[in-house]
């Protein structure tokens, strides 16, 4: 199977010149998680959520993106792809004929490839223990930036009673989000040499003033912004839990006990990482 085979065509996107706003109403509309930025139709970079979130007082796309993204035909395969994905860590491949952009290949369509197939293997081979909990009484400025932090994109939510109450990502912080406005100012230092009195004749016109504008996360708790919790057991078939990942729109399930308590949390990335190994393990 060839990316050509599953890429999206119609492709959202960023354009340069732009800004912060234009690339969050993308998204939001579109409801992805990240978009190429293109100009004059060549692809020129990434922009994704977690690039906005981690510079919350940029507002320039040239400045937020990732530059020289890895890329891929649409000739390339289906697992030379899943690879590429794993070793750079990334969600999105752009998919380019030359230097133009003409689709786009996420994790989450090679997760319908794996829920498409008759994967048997138990999620209990690839599923994450190590894993970062969010307390549902704390409140989402603490909570998005311990996952910056942590460099997590979703956390499970647990209550007082440490029982599963839901799960938070970086899409419920953005939609938990407000754009806060103020105006700062900078003053210049007089030169060494400079008289004193000097100085401070020409120091009313040496302040400058410019705009801040900054993505602040309410101040609510978590409860308030996580979404219920989709779960299975480790003994889960690998296709099935794509399937429900495919079914649900979700990159990410928490792995429960028969009596509910939490162990862990397979993301999409695990299960292309698990189609990888079947594809090997499959005769020539």
């Amino acid at each position: 199977m060839l990316v050509k085979d599953v890429m999206v065509r119609d492709v959202a996107y960023a354009s340069l010149p732009g800004n912060r706003d234009q690339v969050l109403k993308t998204l939001q509309e579109r409801q992805v998680s990240g978009v190429p930025v293109v100009k004059k139709e060549e692809l020129v970079g990434m922009i994704t959520r977690s690039d906005i979130l981690r510079n919350r007082e940029e507002d320039q796309t040239a400045l937020l993106m990732t530059r020289k993204p890895i890329t891929v035909t649409s000739d390339t395969t289906i697992m030379e792809a899943s690879r590429l994905l794993l070793e750079h860590g990334i969600r999105r491949l752009p998919v380019v004929d030359g230097k133009k952009l003409v689709g786009i290949i996420t994790v989450a369509d090679i997760v319908k490839v794996a829920s498409d197939l008759n994967i048997r293997t138990d999620v209990e081979e690839y599923f994450e223990k190590d894993i970062l909990v969010l307390w549902s009484e704390m409140p989402v400025p603490i909570a998005g930036a311990v996952m910056e932090y942590a460099q997590v994109a979703a956390c499970p939510v647990i209550d007082s009673g440490l029982k599963l109450v839901g799960i938070i990502s970086d899409r419920d912080l953005i939609k938990s989000s407000i754009i806060e406005d103020s105006v700062g100012k900078t003053v210049l230092s007089a030169a060494h040499e400079e008289d004193e009195w000097m100085w401070n004749s020409v120091m009313e016109t040496t302040n400058k003033y410019y705009a801040v504008s900054r993505i602040e996360l309410r101040n609510i708790l978590v409860k308030e912004a996580m979404v219920s919790a989709i779960t299975v057991i480790k003994s889960v078939g690998i296709s099935e839990c794509a399937s429900l990942m495919r079914k649900n729109k979700i990159d990410q399930i928490p792995v429960v006990s028969s009596s509910q308590k939490l162990i862990g949390m397979i993301r999409d990335k695990d299960i292309v990482e698990a189609l990888v190994d079947h594809s090997q393990q499959q005769p020539t």
